[in-house]
């Protein structure tokens, strides 16, 4: 079957909604645009220039219900949508953004973890979970085989992923580690494993954790990694639908 690609999404603000796009410039050595370009450090979070793991930050596994949190990029501005609170429109940088943005998440994000401290600005390179410039590349097939194993149908944004693939058969994203994809004219090289936290046992649509994603992974397969890191080698436009191929 002919590989191509079917979803692509971004997440603006690290942990914290998901949007959808048709397309996108990819660029050699740096995330897909606009994704992790912003994060939330927690209170008492290593405040450091540059790349910080991920316990720094708020995200859901601390919070499930931050899952559910959706995002429409505009110009400098970020629209957040969540059921549970008004929508809200916030512009990054500006000195009003991080204390409308605080106040938002606060009736949604526990009480016993450490709250909003400073919205920051990722490097270049991004603020993935990975300490390099990665793209997130997740398999439909392998989504179809764990929502088998948990009797439930998965929503893809449980796992924030960025490049969604079908064709493959499940799990063959692992046989294209240290191999390089093409998609149109962009050329990524596939980089490691993603291995996955408590926040993909929340569901998009509630914020409430309704699977255990991360049980069925190791009982169905001996692992808790889906999808695979990859790094743009060649700069291109991908939309949605372009047929993707080994390079």
């Amino acid at each position: 079957m002919t590989w191509h690609l079917a979803q692509i999404w971004r997440h603006p603000i690290k942990g914290i909604g998901a949007e959808s796009l048709e397309h996108v410039g990819l660029q050699v050595d740096r995330p897909l645009p606009l994704d992790r370009a912003w994060a939330v450090l927690e209170e008492g979070g290593e405040a450091a220039d540059g790349w910080r793991p991920c316990r720094n930050f708020l995200r859901g596994a601390k919070g499930p219900s931050l899952m559910a949190v959706t995002a429409r990029v505009e110009g400098e501005a970020i629209h957040l949508s969540h059921p549970d609170r008004p929508d809200i429109t916030i512009t990054p940088g500006t000195a009003e953004a991080a204390p409308a943005l605080f106040a938002w998440l606060r009736p949604i994000y526990p009480t016993d973890r450490r709250g909003p401290a400073t919205l920051v600005k990722a490097p270049p390179a991004g603020m993935s979970d990975a300490p390099f410039a990665s793209v997130a590349v997740l398999n439909m097939s392998s989504l179809r085989a764990l929502s088998q194993k948990l009797g439930q149908s998965l929503d893809p944004r449980r796992f924030r992923g960025n490049l969604w693939l079908e064709g493959l058969a499940p799990w063959e994203e692992f046989d294209l580690l240290s191999k390089r994809l093409r998609i149109a004219g962009a050329e990524l090289d596939v980089i490691e494993p993603i291995g996955r936290c408590r926040a993909t046992e929340a569901n998009p649509e509630t914020g409430k954790r309704d699977a255990n994603t991360l049980a069925a992974l190791e009982d169905g397969w001996g692992h808790t990694q889906f999808g695979v890191y990859a790094m743009v080698r060649r700069a291109g436009r991908v939309t949605v639908g372009d047929e993707v191929t080994r390079a």
